[in-house]
């Protein structure tokens, strides 16, 4: 459906928009887009890839919008006064979301396998693409991180893969109510929690979502998706849990520093499974993943000896560098349950934990406050430091009525408020002793793992 058309991405350095744009580039689309970052000359690795990928790149200047052939795809972050908008309105250019091309694609592709929750729809995505991709499926991958197991030096930023397969696997968004616009064949439901909206607002969207599959693998070691499985055909669920009686079940964990193993129960035998990511949460991924590969016909067997060479995404708990005693990871966390998965996969190990967390907006921020609050002052340890500069802002018009200060304040003694990124991160890195680990936390701003790279130079710097 993609091959002769012209599409021109507005923002497409994002993280959802890369990797689409490089999947309708290799099926053999004509692709451009613009994006600030680019403007800024900021990421121009990113941009060097996407180039190398066929992609032509514009200034956000409404120069690359020309005809109304062209489908002009943008998130809704990008506001209606954007030039390349303006451009798309001016020539007529048909308009689409990134959710609604998105929808397009995975509906009509012949296995189309979504990967939906609050936390962990990157991992599984990743996970499952990897089983069907070792086990010669050939699937087309949609994921929001960068999949390790896919990354080289031609392809540094490899959040899709094309094949030629019949799954289509990607991770679902409700954070903007668009998981409504997919129809999976196979639907995974990690867990319920809050994050972008009321808990009323997901258990809709997630319930509808699940309702769709002719078959959906259901975490019921999650409160909330145990109550939203009820309202399911039981014929029709796969369930998984830790420690839980499931039809996929995890017991006797074995955690190591940068990795776990753990003994997989199903129908009736024991399999031990080794996983080179860490924690806990990482066990429940993998089933996850495990039950959708199962779904979609791949031997369980297979699928378990596939998932051991699974070797993470970025950004996903990844050590980014020792310096002096002291060890820097980058990690996705973002909302109550990430973090906190985060901290107890680092305090099963001994080492104070100094983090920094850049909320990733404000509208977020405001929803999550109280449950961030309590999140942390239960989960930080007594040595523990933890700073938030100012969140995310990427332009527009927003309502900053939660501040990090606010946060902070709330939190206590052990958490500090430096509204400047850079100030926050020095400060961070002062703090430093041989044995700590620095974990910088956040979303929404891939400069984060720039700033991960360069605190390992600093504590170097600071420490010898």
């Amino acid at each position: 459906m993609s091959n002769g058309k012209s599409y021109f991405f507005v923002g497409i350095g994002g993280s959802g928009m890369m990797p689409l744009a490089m999947i309708l580039a290799g099926r053999g689309a004509t692709v451009a887009g613009s994006d600030r970052s680019l403007d800024r000359g900021a990421l121009p690795a990113k941009f060097a890839d996407l180039a190398a990928k066929g992609v032509t790149l514009f200034a956000q200047d409404g120069s690359g919008v020309t005809s109304a052939e062209q489908i002009v795809v943008a998130s809704a972050a990008v506001e209606s006064t954007v030039a390349d908008i303006v451009a798309a309105e001016r020539v007529g250019a048909q308009r689409l979301s990134r959710p609604e091309l998105l929808a397009s694609l995975f509906n009509a592709s012949t296995l189309p396998i979504g990967v939906a929750g609050t936390s962990g729809k990157s991992t599984v995505t990743g996970m499952i693409g990897w089983i069907l991709h070792a086990c010669g499926r050939d699937p087309t991958v949609m994921n929001g991180a960068v999949m390790k197991n896919f990354a080289s030096p031609d392809a540094p930023f490899a959040s899709a893969l094309v094949g030629a397969g019949e799954a289509f696997v990607s991770e679902v968004d409700e954070s903007d109510g668009s998981i409504a616009l997919y129809a999976p064949k196979i639907a995974v439901l990690n867990n319920v929690s809050l994050d972008h909206k009321s808990l009323d607002e997901l258990r809709a969207l997630f319930g509808a979502f699940a309702a769709k599959a002719q078959t959906t693998v259901l975490n019921i070691g999650d409160a909330e998706t145990v109550a939203l499985a009820k309202s399911l055909d039981r014929a029709k669920l796969v369930t998984f849990a830790v420690e839980a009686d499931a039809d996929l079940s995890a017991h006797n964990l074995a955690p190591e520093p940068f990795a776990i193993g753990f003994d997989l129960i199903a129908d009736g035998e024991t399999y031990r499974v080794r996983l080179a990511v860490p924690g806990r949460h990482n066990v429940s991924n993998a089933l996850a993943a495990l039950g959708a590969a199962r779904a979609a016909g791949v031997p369980l067997s297979e699928a378990i000896a596939a998932i051991a060479g699974f070797t993470g995404l970025k950004r996903r708990f990844e050590l980014v560098g020792e310096a002096a005693g002291v060890s820097v990871i980058d990690d996705f966390g973002h909302n109550p349950d990430k973090i906190a998965a985060t901290l107890a996969t680092l305090h099963a190990f001994p080492g104070r934990l100094l983090l920094f967390f850049q909320p990733h907006g404000y509208g977020p921020l405001k929803v999550m406050r109280a449950e961030l609050v309590a999140m942390f002052r239960a989960t930080l340890g007594p040595e523990d430091r933890l700073v938030l500069p100012d969140p995310v802002y990427q332009g527009g018009t927003v309502a900053r009525e939660v501040t990090s200060a606010d946060i902070v304040a709330e939190i206590g003694p052990r958490a500090h408020h430096i509204a400047d990124r850079a100030d926050a991160a020095t400060w961070l890195v002062e703090q430093a002793r041989p044995g700590d680990r620095i974990v910088v936390m956040g979303a929404r701003d891939d400069t984060l793992s720039q700033l991960a790279a360069d605190m390992v130079l600093q504590v170097a710097a600071s420490l010898s």
